[in-house]
């Protein structure tokens, strides 16, 4: 059999058991087990899962991805998030739509903290949402916020999503992460830029807070700037050494875990109910992720077996004579496409054994890809008719938010994401100044 045609029956294999619910680690490793079998018998096929299990087990780098999803989960379950909200409620209520521009800010934070995008929307949800509502805000325009903002948790650092990127990839942590960080940035200003807009033209979408609410004294705004601010404070105090060279990711990652710990104890916050569902979730979630690498790296291996990528790049560029540009941007449409039935772990791991060896082999860099993908993922989460974060929000939005509200509150926010998608692949130094400029001292 041509191993075109292998390759193509392993994918098809693949989908067919994503669409009967299976897992996504358990469809993608039982394929690449089987197909390694048949292809090289009984030893070659299980020193192929083997040798995959000890490269997981011994790339270091993957000790930061516990820390930091333990981090975010106890500034979240410790309530110390709440606290950012009630900051930006009191210092940028007297702005037309300021708190949708304070919710972005908030979602930026949360982003920083926890590293995914379902944490930012759990709690722009509860605690935004209902604020913004209360006080008159357009519920399109709110709706739309929190998802747009909630995206951002897979592209600013620290990205749990760019972690499983650079294990597929074979790229460092530390440049991807800071690969992401101003095109993160950039479209968190890109949001504000709209809400303000938006707000000036039609105030009734986001009208400002009434002299009486915003009128606490300064005393306690200090005191609550102080208070939100100490999520900053840890991320300040976890992110310098690093970037200037003292210390190493995953020191940085144990610096951040420690930090939130110690906030929540001396803020007296630190419960036995709090400690114990930060730990439960921070060993589900990596446990979760490090079967998906796995299931990944083994079914990359058969692929790399295969020479299936090969074929592809030829097919591509020499039969059909498709330009570079051409073939990325198609690869981008089709996350868009896979994007309205599977969430961006499942997105990556099904085609990354095609797609980044093609990138590399077409000349792009592979750091720069990854940043590519990601801002393709949080557009793909937001598009009809099942983009992950519709739902996410449906289950969470009070009853008259309907689908049909969540769905038309998207429209503006896809656009500018999709701008900056565009400026992103114009402009590569967005990007890559960063990494560049930090690990090139």
């Amino acid at each position: 059999m041509p191993y075109e045609l292998i390759a193509i029956l392993m994918f098809s294999t693949m989908m067919l058991m994503l669409l009967t619910g299976q897992r996504v680690f358990g469809a993608i490793g039982f394929v690449a087990v089987i197909a390694a079998l048949f292809l090289w018998g009984d030893r070659g096929g299980y020193d192929i899962g083997f040798s995959a299990a000890i490269k997981l087990m011994r790339w270091y780098p993957l000790l930061t991805l516990p820390m930091f999803i333990f981090m975010g989960y106890v500034l979240s379950e410790s309530k110390i998030a709440d606290d950012l909200y009630k900051m930006f409620h009191v210092w940028m209520g007297g702005l037309r739509g300021g708190l949708a521009i304070g919710t972005i800010g908030l979602m930026v934070l949360i982003s920083a903290m926890n590293g995914l995008s379902v944490a930012g929307m759990a709690i722009g949800a509860t605690i935004a949402l209902p604020e913004l509502l209360k006080r008159n805000y357009d519920k399109l325009m709110v709706t739309g916020v929190i998802q747009a903002g909630s995206s951002l948790g897979i592209l600013v650092p620290p990205s749990v999503v760019l972690v499983l990127y650079a294990m597929i990839a074979r790229q460092p942590v530390g440049q991807l992460w800071l690969a992401g960080a101003i095109p993160g940035l950039m479209m968190a200003t890109m949001f504000i830029i709209y809400i303000a807009i938006r707000c000036r033209l039609n105030p009734d979408l986001g009208p400002a807070l009434s002299a009486e609410e915003r009128d606490v004294g300064w005393p306690e705004k200090l005191r609550l700037l102080r208070a939100g601010l100490l999520p900053v404070v840890i991320f300040a105090v976890m992110m310098v050494p690093f970037v200037n060279g003292w210390t190493s990711l995953v020191e940085s990652s144990a610096i951040g875990a420690i930090a939130a710990f110690l906030a929540a104890v001396l803020k007296g916050r630190m419960t036995r109910a709090v400690f114990e569902t930060s730990v439960r979730q921070t060993l589900a979630i990596t446990c979760m992720f490090m079967w998906i690498i796995l299931a990944a790296l083994a079914f990359g291996a058969v692929f790399d077996g295969l020479g299936a990528v090969k074929a592809i790049e030829n097919l591509f560029t020499e039969q059909w004579g498709l330009n570079p540009w051409v073939i990325l941007i198609l690869m981008q449409l089709s996350f868009l496409v896979m994007g309205t039935f599977l969430d961006d772990t499942a997105m990556l791991v099904i085609v990354a054994p095609l797609y980044v060896p093609l990138v590399g082999a077409l000349g792009f860099d592979l750091v720069w890809y990854g940043v590519l993908y990601t801002i393709t993922c949080q557009i793909a989460y937001m598009t009809p008719p099942f983009g992950y974060n519709l739902f996410l929000m449906r289950a969470m939005a009070p009853p008259e938010i309907t689908i049909r509200d969540i769905y038309r509150s998207i429209i503006p926010f896809v656009g500018v994401m999709v701008l900056a998608l565009a400026v992103v692949m114009v402009f590569p130094q967005i990007a890559l100044w960063l990494p560049d400029y930090v690990y090139g001292k």
